[in-house]
């Protein structure tokens, strides 16, 4: 545990750094980090972390075999040599205390219609308090903090006793290739702190997720005999509420889940995107529908497939056309294990610890619905990692914004976190 002076020395000089770190952070924001276009903003932290004196890995992924690796997800619709990754490191000269990957995604999800921001989505605002922009709360604030947590050290005098990888990737919001190619690249630590907008609780589990395109054909006629025809968009709905059953069918069990039987509905299923049809008096020929839905934890991912894949095909059945013509499911995206960070770990006493210290309650843990990258890191490379970051409203959604008085606290945590675990060495 950091000494009084020290937690006040970091406490001190995160305020005094404060003004740096949001401008940071709206600097961050301004980058418009949707898929395939992260580059710029993943050159500008490379940047960021040489000035500080950190050694910079910038690679892009198809630089990375990641196909034949535990936890690849199958990708379309993308360019994987624009998809860049940053990896710097932080060595300890004499290292004596323990390693540790401090990782935060920087990949965010599109906006929707810009007119229906209260602010440009991509100009960030503070107002009251709140940052406002896209990424701003998920997870740019969360890069943010770590990034400043290890500042503060060096403000105030110390260094981590242990090396520290400070990792900022891309594809967490479609597949976790990017936190994968980290692994795949050798970096390896004895903990991982991932500071997701968690509002200071640690993930203590979350479930699978799986995306998947339909793809579903018709027999286009002129719409005024199409009853003579096939209708592909008409037929997709019908599979989607089939998918929705299913969906239903599955929560059902859920109820008996050790992790989710207190939440209401843990599985979601949503039909995201959907394409079709070339003509407003033709019956369409051609619908696509990109999915996703939850897979509960300790559910294979290979059952879940083939409940997707039954419940598609009962839907075909019903449906003349497709009855002899069956829907193509995809697998693109997505193909997540659920995670359970099992209580215990000497890395989770120590966060918290480090929790109390600064927020003066125990650390509370969240059972969560949607995905995080903890799961390449703990499931399958053994490296204890810890999913808990600062506070905010409106992930993917509009006037999305981070909560300023939350970061500047939860930055804190997480300098304390890093000093206790890694221990600390003076730079005098």
């Amino acid at each position: 545990m950091p000494d009084a002076t020290l937690l006040t020395k970091l406490e001190h000089v995160i305020a005094a750094n404060w003004t740096r770190q949001i401008a940071w952070l709206q600097e961050l924001v301004r980058f418009p980090s949707v898929r395939g276009q992260e580059g710029p903003c993943q050159d500008w932290i490379a940047r960021e972390f040489a000035g500080r004196g950190w050694s910079v890995d910038r690679y892009t992924l198809d630089e990375v075999a990641l196909d034949h690796l535990p936890g690849f997800s199958p990708v379309m619709d993308t360019d994987y040599s624009r998809a860049v990754q940053v990896v710097a490191t932080l060595r300890a000269p004499k290292p004596t205390g323990r390693s540790l990957i401090l990782q935060g995604h920087v990949d965010v999800v599109p906006t929707g219609p810009v007119d229906m921001w209260t602010y440009p989505p991509f100009d960030p605002v503070v107002r009251d308090g709140w940052l406002y922009g896209r990424g701003s709360h998920d997870m740019k604030q969360g890069v943010s903090a770590m990034v400043f947590a290890l500042d503060a050290l060096r403000d105030a005098g110390v260094a981590p006793a242990g090396d520290v990888y400070i990792e900022t990737v891309t594809e967490e919001e479609c597949t976790g290739n990017g936190a994968l190619s980290t692994l795949a690249r050798g970096y390896r630590a004895d903990a991982c702190l991932i500071p997701e907008p968690t509002g200071h609780v640690i993930t203590r589990v979350h479930v699978g997720v799986m995306w998947f395109r339909l793809r579903i054909r018709g027999v286009p006629v002129h719409v005024m005999m199409a009853q003579s025809g096939s209708n592909a968009i008409l037929s997709a709905f019908a599979i989607i509420q089939q998918l929705q059953a299913l969906t239903a069918k599955l929560n059902v069990a859920a109820k008996s889940h050790p992790m989710f039987a207190e939440i209401t509905d843990p599985i979601k299923f949503n039909p995201g995107v959907i394409k079709g049809g070339d003509w407003g008096s033709s019956t369409p020929s051609w619908c696509e529908v990109d999915c996703r839905i939850g897979v509960l934890e300790g559910t294979s991912l290979e059952i879940a497939r083939q409940q997707v894949l039954d419940a598609v095909a009962c839907a075909a059945k019903a449906d003349p056309f497709l009855s002899n013509n069956p829907p193509e499911v995809i697998w693109n995206g997505f193909q997540a294990d659920g995670y359970h960070l099992k209580p215990g770990t000497d890395a989770e006493a120590v966060l918290a610890q480090a929790h109390q210290q600064v927020y003066g309650t125990p650390l509370e843990a969240r059972n969560s619905t949607a995905v995080n990258d903890t799961r390449f890191y703990g499931l399958y490379y053994g490296i204890p990692a810890l999913c808990y970051g600062p506070g905010g409203v409106g992930a993917h959604a509009f006037d999305e914004r981070a909560n300023l008085e939350e970061l500047q606290r939860n930055t804190l945590a997480i300098a304390v976190f890093i000093a206790d675990w890694c221990g600390t060495v003076s730079l005098d």
